[in-house]
């Protein structure tokens, strides 16, 4: 997400961050290009131009903190702007401090979802109820008021069951008596959440409108939260203010943020509306919906990464228990293919692996040269899984012979069985080098165990990924593979070498 503005400001970092000493005339080229920036990146031009005047105010009067350069200095004052931009930091007064989704005092909570069609609302009404389900412990209950477009109360009940969260349908009433009776049937099953659907539009019309804010006036929400699509840039930004001016809107939920790669509408609609982004959509999996950290992001679009969300990922893929199953196999050098498909798996339910990398510090912005590493990630599941369980089991004995039975097997060429090998082979290579560390007998085992663990800590994880993407084998860095040729200077030089042939004849 946010490819194409990532890539910018990385690079005006990491201009400015060299410089010991920073000039009123860098100061404006520096923001003259994030200016640029921005405006590609479809931000709504009032936005750019208050957040380039509050970076220039504060760069100017600053005190450099001892021990850091002016460049350094001017790169954190535009990560402190981005998070403020994005609705970060402290509340401003009379506001409450931005979380997750409200809890009622008296249950249930009200949430009512609005937006326009196409927005994906019915979809993102499924996702909150997982996610409050899942990460918050609530039970849920929605509520089918969408009673204009085809097919939505039914989209609305197969999400339900998918999810087995249970769903309020009634047919031949209102919207708002629905939403009241919804509400009546989440009090009596003693539910303490109902997120509400109503109906949206292609554009913006007073019938809509008129409909919202009377099933509002009627539930009383604790939550009115907008649904908007990242991809349509400005437009949902304006479609943001529209129903502000007509809604109390609490809070905004971006939907396709994994498929936006300006990221105009996540560093505008704060801006514009005043009202915080509260969740974003990163997929079409009704797993795929993630609270928004205003720092977090500010700090992957300044290409820094983003480990605390890498370790979070992580942590819900691996308990407690599975590590220290894992490490402990690793410390008795039992680590095999079964585990590597398994740490495979692990990666592909945590979201794109463009994405993951994208978090790792240093790395966001190295992948322009990547291929499609889903389809690498999904090549080498299928080459394991084309494994017997014994070769799984003992890798070394993969000969030829069943090298090339892997790979029709698997739809593979022979070179990406062996790459992947090779690959295998090397991360056991790793691994045994920390295990080794520690020693033999029972005190060594337990001083490789420490010194796996430590490995196994996110700031290690930046290192381990560099070494992944720098080996020969693997197509990563198509980008960096080439120097630029300058053909004009080749050509001189050529000219002038024949030139001094004919002189020595």
């Amino acid at each position: 997400m946010f490819e194409a503005i990532s890539k910018r400001f990385a690079q005006i970092a990491g201009r400015v961050w060299q410089r010991p000493k920073i000039t009123a005339a860098s100061i404006d080229a520096a923001l003259g290009e994030i200016r640029t920036a921005l405006l590609a990146a479809d931000v709504a031009i009032g936005v750019v131009s208050d957040f380039l005047a509050g970076i220039k105010e504060e760069a100017l009067g600053v005190q450099v903190t001892k021990g850091v350069t002016s460049g350094q200095e001017f790169v954190y004052i535009v990560y402190r702007k981005l998070v403020e931009l994005m609705g970060g930091g402290p509340p401003a007064p009379g506001q409450t401090p931005a979380v997750a989704v409200l809890r009622a005092e008296r249950p249930p909570t009200v949430i009512v979802m609005a937006g326009l069609q196409g927005s994906g609302k019915t979809t993102t009404c499924g996702k909150l109820a997982r996610y409050l389900r899942d990460k918050d412990g609530r039970t849920p209950l929605l509520v089918a008021a969408d009673i204009h477009r085809p097919a939505a109360i039914d989209q609305l009940q197969v999400i339900g069951d998918q999810l087995s969260i249970p769903v309020w349908r009634e047919d031949g009433r209102t919207a708002v008596q629905i939403a009241e009776r919804g509400l009546a049937e989440a009090r009596a099953r003693n539910l303490d959440t109902a997120i509400i659907d109503t109906a949206g539009r292609l554009h913006i019309d007073e019938q809509m409108m008129r409909e919202v804010r009377a099933i509002a006036g009627a539930v009383s929400p604790h939550e009115i939260l907008l649904v908007c699509d990242a991809m349509t840039g400005q437009d949902a930004v304006r479609s943001a203010r529209a129903f502000d001016e007509q809604l109390a809107l609490t809070g905004v939920v971006l939907t396709k943020l994994d498929g936006d790669a300006r990221g105009g509408a996540a560093l505008s609609v704060k801006a514009v509306t005043g009202k915080p982004i509260r969740f974003v959509g990163v997929g079409e999996h009704l797993d795929r919906l993630e609270p928004f950290h205003a720092d977090r992001m500010a700090s992957r679009i300044l290409g820094m990464g983003d480990v605390v969300s890498l370790v979070e990922k992580a942590r819900e893929q691996v308990s407690a228990e599975e590590q220290e199953r894992l490490l402990e196999k690793m410390v008795h050098d039992k680590f095999d293919l079964n585990d590597f498909l398994d740490q495979i798996e692990r990666v592909q339910r945590m979201g794109s692996f463009k994405d993951i990398l994208g978090m790792v510090p240093g790395l966001g912005h190295q992948l322009d040269g990547l291929p499609d590493s889903e389809e690498e990630i999904k090549g080498a599941k299928a080459i394991v899984q084309s494994m017997t369980r014994a070769e799984r089991g003992s890798p070394e004995i993969l000969n030829t012979s069943r090298r090339e039975r892997i790979a029709r097997g698997s739809g593979r060429a022979m070179s990406e069985v062996n790459d992947l090998l090779g690959q295998f082979k090397q991360l056991r290579k790793i691994v045994g080098q920390f295990s080794e560390a520690g020693g033999k007998g029972p005190f060594g085992k337990l001083k490789s165990l420490a010194n796996l663990k430590k490995m196994m800590r996110p700031e290690r994880l930046s290192e381990l990924m560099h070494s992944m993407l720098s080996d020969g084998k693997r197509p990563a860095a198509k980008a960096a593979a080439k120097p630029e040729i300058d053909r004009e200077a080749l050509r001189k030089k050529r000219k002038e070498e024949r030139r001094r042939k004919k002189r020595g004849r």
